[in-house]
């Protein structure tokens, strides 16, 4: 479909969401476009990529960059993060800083830093106010947090509820810069399947093993056809020790077997296809330092 042009007064441009990890920015991200582009799971710093959501309204169109959670690091794939994080930052037209409610951190404070340096206006959202048992202490927070930088609106909300969503979009649009549309109206991520298929078995990694495991891991899509109506999907897991890699397979691979099923069942959601999904479980215990697994991964130096 092409885009189509607007009336004068439409507005578009790139709103860089960004806060320290765990805070809910693809949640919001997934309820903003409507459709869920960027994994969640109840482990912070999930999100490994810029990712672009888009929001297409008829006064407007948002183009949200979900990126990883503001953190330090010193190993190859560390840098890539923060590079994307920065680079979100450079094209971005507006900044939302996301914090949740009531707490305020080193890392939310670093992050509002790197929304200052860029010089564009700024949101503040407060999110998981709906978990707030004591309103009254949501004011001064409120208060506190207006004082703490020159922000356009401080908006309060859970990015869970589609009325909250919408308040949100309808502050962010006016903000935006005078332009045409940039995507057709009905496209919600840049992102490609091959990616999206990636981020769904990592997301399924987070969700079935422990705390600390998942970090050490990462999936590369070997293969990727389409045949018949049925998307063809072969991929391999990569862990850093041994131990690891007995971890992700599980009991004679019941482990690995939820873990794609899991995965299968949101890709055929996703493509409305049949899909057949391959898992392959390597250890290489310097995988994020490899280049050519960092390449496949997208984090091109």
């Amino acid at each position: 479909m092409d885009v189509v042009v607007p009336d004068e007064g439409y507005r578009s441009g790139h709103v860089a969401l960004l806060g320290r990890p765990n805070v809910g920015k693809s949640t919001l991200l997934n309820h903003l476009v409507g459709q869920k582009i960027s994994i969640t799971a109840p482990r912070p710093q999930t999100t490994r990529d810029q990712i672009l959501g888009i929001l297409s309204r008829p006064d407007g169109q948002l183009l949200f960059l979900d990126t990883p959670g503001v953190h330090s690091g010193y190993r190859s794939l560390n840098r890539h993060l923060l590079r994307a994080t920065r680079g979100a930052l450079e094209s971005a037209d507006l900044g939302v800083l996301v914090v949740e409610a009531l707490l305020w951190t080193h890392d939310d404070a670093e992050a509002l830093r790197w929304l200052q340096r860029v010089g564009i206006p700024l949101v503040a959202v407060v999110n998981k106010v709906d978990r707030v048992t004591a309103k009254a202490r949501l004011f001064p927070y409120l208060q506190t947090l207006a004082e703490r930088g020159e922000f356009a609106a401080v908006i309060p909300l859970s990015a869970r509820k589609a009325a909250d969503v919408e308040r949100l979009a309808d502050v962010l649009v006016p903000l935006l810069p005078p332009a045409p549309a940039s995507f057709p109206e009905d496209q919600v991520t840049d992102r490609n399947l091959r990616f999206m298929a990636a981020e769904i078995i990592r997301e399924q990694i987070f969700r079935q093993l422990g705390a600390e495991l998942p970090y050490d891991t990462a999936v590369v899509i070997e293969s990727y056809q389409v045949e018949g109506g049925q998307q063809r999907i072969e991929a391999t897991i990569y862990c850093r020790r041994p131990g690891q890699k007995a971890i992700i397979l599980g009991d004679g691979g019941s482990r690995l077997r939820v873990i794609g099923s899991r995965a299968r069942e949101a890709l055929q959601r996703l493509t409305e296809e049949r899909v057949w999904l391959g898992l392959w479980v390597k250890q290489k215990e310097q995988w994020s330092e490899d280049r050519n697994i960092l390449r496949e991964l997208g984090y091109d130096d």
